[in-house]
C-alpha cells in the first residue's frame, strides 16, 4: 500500500470508479495516464520529497505484478513475530495489510504490515527499537494522520506505523476484508490494477494514487451493506 487513499481526501474529490486514470467529467478533472490523479508534477514531486527521508526512489516504468503467491502469509507472520519482539506491548496492533494479505489478487511482491502505536509522532518510543531489529524509518507524515512507514531488513517489507484514532486502521482493514470475502470486488481491483501498472510512471506513487478510485468505490460498497441489512 504506497498511501493510497491520500489524493480523493486531501482534494475532497469524487474518483471515477470505473474508468481510473481516465476522465472524470462530472468531476471536473483528469486522471492523466502518466500522474497520480490530476496533481501536478511539481506538486507530486515536493509531496514525496516533504515525506521522504533521503531521495525518494523512482520507477521510470510500469508496476512489476506477479501472481499471487502463498508464501506471503508467512513472510508477514515472520515481520510481526519481528515486530512484536522489538517492541513489546508497544505495538498495540500488527496486521497484513493490502495486496498481498488477500489470496488470489495479484500485487507487486511487497509485505505491507499495519503497525499500530499510542503515538508514532513520538519517535523515539519505537522507531530505535525497530531499528536494532534492521528495520530503517524511510517516510515521515505528520500532516497525515502522523504517518510514519519503515522498510524491512531482508524481505521486502513497508511498515505503515498509524495511532489508535487514525480513520486509515479501518480503511485499510475494511478494504482487505472486502476483497478477501467479495470474489467479484478482488477481480475488480485486479482489473484496474493491471490496466494501470502497464502504464509508465515516474514513481510508484502515482501508481497508487491512480488507483484512489477504485479503491475508494469498494470501501464504498463495505459501508454500505451493512445499511442495507438494517
Amino acid at each position: 500500500m504506497s498511501m493510497w487513499s491520500r489524493v480523493a481526501y486531501r482534494r475532497g474529490v469524487k474518483p471515477d470508479a470505473d474508468h481510473p486514470g481516465r476522465p472524470d467529467e462530472a468531476a471536473g478533472r483528469e486522471h492523466p495516464a502518466d500522474g497520480d490523479a490530476g496533481e501536478d508534477p511539481d506538486a507530486l514531486e515536493t509531496r514525496l520529497r516533504t515525506a521522504w527521508i533521503g531521495e525518494p526512489p523512482r520507477l521510470g516504468g510500469p508496476i512489476p505484478l506477479v501472481e499471487y503467491d502463498p508464501a506471503w502469509p508467512g513472510l508477514f507472520d515472520r515481520e510481526a513475530v519481528r515486530i512484536r519482539a522489538a517492541l513489546g506491548p508497544r505495538a498495540l496492533q500488527v496486521e497484513h495489510v493490502g495486496s498481498t494479505a488477500v489470496p488470489g489478487l495479484a500485487a507487486k511482491p511487497i509485505i505491507d504490515v499495519l503497525l499500530v502505536v499510542a503515538d508514532p509522532a513520538d519517535e523515539r518510543s519505537y522507531v530505535p527499537a525497530l531499528e536494532a531489529a534492521g528495520y530503517d524509518l524511510r517516510i515521515r507524515e505528520p500532516d497525515w494522520h502522523e504517518h510514519r512507514m519503515l522498510k524491512g531488513p531482508d524481505t521486502d517489507v513497508n511498515v505503515h506505523v498509524h495511532g489508535p484514532t487514525s480513520p486509515e486502521i479501518g480503511r485499510m482493514l475494511a478494504f482487505r476484508d472486502r476483497l478477501r470475502a467479495r470474489p467479484e470486488e478482488r477481480a475488480r481491483y485486479e482489473a484496474a490494477k493491471r490496466t494501470l501498472a502497464a502504464r509508465e510512471w515516474r514513481y510508484v506513487q502515482e501508481y497508487a494514487d491512480a488507483k484512489s478510485a477504485v479503491v475508494e468505490a469498494i470501501l464504498a460498497g463495505a459501508s454500505a451493506e451493512p445499511e442495507a441489512r438494517r
